[in-house]
């Protein structure tokens, strides 16, 4: 997928800007800002399908004679997304975040198949820069600091995230 995604980076929208003049469509990957955002838009094309799978079952999952209940009352749309719909799909948020951190976090692949961290290593995400202390430089000491440092934010991000998450959620 990140070589598909390289090919429409590089070649698609050159020859777009060529053959258009849009300017600001050509170079996406060599330039600093733009091949951030270049890898950010593949993450959340390739995540965006498995996280509306899981709204779409915990959209299912709210009871309708609580929405029909809600509509009996007189609250409009607007109110029973905001104090009905949205709060029971809290716990769908709490994993969504949880599996979009987690993902950003340990990304590899992508970042090594569209940028390989440059220009610059303005693109380069820790766990490339984990590889490319131990493999290339030969520095595996420094690299297995550097993965236990990794491990233990890790570990404490996601804690803090699902202890916050967790206490937003309501009971059904």
């Amino acid at each position: 997928m990140g070589f598909a995604w390289q090919f429409i980076f590089v070649q698609v929208f050159d020859s777009l800007s060529k053959k258009f003049g849009i300017f600001w469509m050509a170079g996406w990957l060599s330039n600093q800002v733009t091949g951030f955002f270049g890898l950010l838009i593949v993450i959340t094309w390739q995540l965006s399908g498995y996280m509306m799978i899981i709204y779409i079952a915990q959209l299912q999952n709210i009871p309708d004679s609580l929405l029909e209940a809600a509509e009996v009352d007189g609250v409009n749309p607007l109110q029973k997304l905001r104090h009905i719909i949205l709060p029971l799909m809290a716990p769908a948020f709490t994993i969504g975040l949880f599996l979009s951190i987690s993902h950003a976090f340990k990304l590899y692949d992508m970042n090594v198949a569209l940028t390989n961290g440059g220009p610059s290593d303005s693109t380069q995400m820790l766990s490339l820069n984990i590889y490319q202390t131990a493999f290339i430089e030969g520095r595996f000491g420094l690299a297995q600091s550097k993965a236990v440092v990794f491990l233990i934010v890790i570990t404490a991000v996601s804690l803090i995230q699902l202890k916050i998450s967790k206490s937003k959620e309501l009971e059904q």
